[in-house]
Parts: C-alpha cells; structure tokens; sequence
C-alpha cells in the first residue's frame, strides 16, 4: 500500500512536478489549489504528510498550517512547507505555525522524493510511529 500525500499547492506547474515526482516514486498523491480546499482534503483523505506551499490564495500557508494542526484527527500528520518564501524568518514562522519541515523552491527534481522521504522518516521516529 502505496502513502498518501496531499498537496496544497495554487501553482499548477509546481504541483504536477511534485505530484509526478512523487507517484514515479511509488507515493499517492492527491492536490488541492487553496488553503480550505486543502484542508477538507485533509479531513476527508487523511492523507500521511502534506506538502504545503505558504503564499496561497484566500488563506495563507500559515494559517492553513494552524487550522490544520487544530483537528485532532489531523494533528499527527506531518506538514512540510514547500515554498518559495526564503526570507529571514519565514523558515521560523511555518514551524512555529504547525510545519515539521520546510524546504526551498525550486524544487532539486532529483532529490525532492528523498528529502520528503526523510522528512516523513524522520517524523514518525521521532513519534514513535513506524517509518516511511
């Protein structure tokens, strides 16, 4: 049994890059182009980790990051950020908000499935949940 990723994720060429790179890799993705529409996503699918991009339309990957750790249901679930956003405390803030890890666009095409991979390892180690 294949994981299942969400992505949330407003840039359609971001999204299909992430979504191919993760299914050759064996993983099930499913996308979601705005914070709300990403969070029922969440709550319908709960999916195994979500990719989330910070500077979305109508709610902000902060606030998505926050609204998604307030469920139970969803609070074990890792979030790594995806982003563009590679200011001075930007990094910082999507941790503080609910993110397990942050990673830089663009996107390395040939260490991204890698680095989720250890990302999501990592998490559940260190929750004593079983590994990726």
């Amino acid at each position: 049994m294949s994981k299942l990723l969400l992505i949330i994720e407003d840039n359609e060429q971001n999204l299909y890059m992430m979504r191919f790179l993760l299914e050759k890799s064996g993983f099930s993705v499913i996308g979601a182009e705005n914070g709300p529409e990403g969070i029922k996503a969440a709550l319908r699918h709960k999916p195994q980790g979500i990719l989330l991009d910070i500077q979305l339309p109508e709610m902000d990957g902060y606030t998505v990051a926050a609204e998604l750790k307030k469920h139970s249901e969803l609070c074990d679930i890792p979030i790594i950020a995806v982003t563009s956003y590679a200011m001075v405390g930007d990094r910082e803030q999507i941790l503080a908000a609910g993110a397990y890890g942050y990673m830089e666009k663009p996107i390395n095409p040939e260490s991204f499935v890698d680095e989720i991979r250890k990302f999501l390892h990592d998490y559940n180690k260190g929750n004593d949940k079983k590994g990726v």
